[in-house]
């Protein structure tokens, strides 16, 4: 009954957004290097496939950004929070896009202890900052970045954060990586600021980009992960909330080949990674959006790897999280977990 109940929550909840659209299949070749190597006429897949196959081979490379001292930092807005900006290391077709955006909200008390918050795909401006003044008020500094083609971020042509999620396979890739690298450089201002406990927060979508910057960024002690799937394509695939992205792939590709062409993406594939890291993985039992049977095939390959972890499960679904009382439970579970792990 329970089930039931959530299930139609979830999908009304789901269904309040109307703006989504259904965007053409694309491989998205112009969005890779140039392959000359490969001979004339071969076919799109087998150019990206021997692409990711390159990327996985040295994803250090892939994943580090390039140094910088770009940083402004404004002055306090009236709540005592500042807004930091810097140049992407990845540049888009989309100049908006490339100037990343955060919110910092330092703690009153100033710690060594700081966190970098990654909201969900879609977030709003104002998404997760309640959860960035609980952490301050636990004494660890909070930075929340707006990903890429989200806020300040999202070119005029959009409704929605489409070119980070969508049928455009490379692209999504090479999105999903611009945001790690805008980790990175966030992260690296945190360290240049005095911060030497250094955690990170992420979200369904933000949760997948958290764990890949936790895997190749040495400076991050502890990850939070609300919302997990160890395949980012099994969610697209499966989850309500991409049903229009599987429209537009239905029929061009199928999941085993999506599967391996979104491995740079995918937590799966760095776990080895994370064995001297502290990682908290949250998931819901009712969520339709990252089906909880790929959530528990994460925490199998955390344990059976031998992999340091906890695991907290809520009683509600994906939307339903962020409702009373369950977005205060959740809170509070990842809260108490990173001021454990920073302390």
């Amino acid at each position: 009954m329970l089930q039931a109940l959530f299930y139609a929550w979830e999908r009304r909840l789901a269904s309040v957004s109307t703006n989504r659209t259904v965007r053409p299949f694309e491989w998205g070749l112009d969005w890779i290097p140039p392959s000359g190597q490969l001979a004339s006429g071969t076919d799109a897949p087998a150019i990206l496939n021997a692409w990711v196959s390159g990327v996985m081979a040295d994803s250090d490379a892939f994943f580090t950004p390039a140094s910088t001292g770009a940083f402004t930092l404004s002055a306090p807005s009236a709540h005592g929070d500042r807004t930091l900006t810097f140049p992407t290391a990845f540049h888009t077709p989309h100049p908006r896009n490339n100037t990343v955006y955060c919110r910092y909200v330092p703690a009153k008390h100033r710690s060594r202890a700081a966190v970098l918050v990654l909201p969900q795909w879609n977030s709003d401006p104002g998404g997760h900052l309640g959860l960035c003044r609980l952490l301050a008020m636990n004494g660890m500094s909070a930075l929340r970045l707006s990903l890429p083609y989200h806020d300040q971020r999202m070119p005029s042509e959009l409704q929605r954060a489409d070119y980070i999620v969508s049928a455009n396979v490379a692209r999504t890739v090479q999105v999903c990586r611009q945001a790690v690298l805008d980790a990175r450089r966030a992260i690296a201002w945190l360290a240049g600021e005095g911060y030497d406990r250094i955690g990170i927060l992420g979200t369904s979508l933000g949760s997948c980009l958290s764990l890949l910057t936790t895997a190749h960024e040495p400076l991050i002690r502890a990850q939070a992960l609300n919302h997990i799937s160890p395949h980012f394509a099994d969610v697209v695939w499966r989850g309500i909330s991409t049903r229009h992205v599987r429209q537009g792939l239905d029929g061009h590709i199928d999941l085993d080949l999506l599967r391996t062409l979104w491995k740079p993406i995918s937590p799966h594939w760095y776990l080895e990674r994370l064995r001297h890291r502290r990682t908290l993985l949250v998931y819901a039992r009712y969520d339709l959006t990252f089906p909880p049977d790929l959530s528990r095939d994460l925490v199998r390959a955390f344990r059976d790897g031998g992999i340091p972890h906890e695991v907290a499960v809520l009683r509600c679904g994906h939307y339903s999280s962020g409702k009373a009382p369950f977005k205060f439970v959740d809170g509070w579970i990842l809260i108490r977990f990173l001021k454990k792990a920073l302390r």
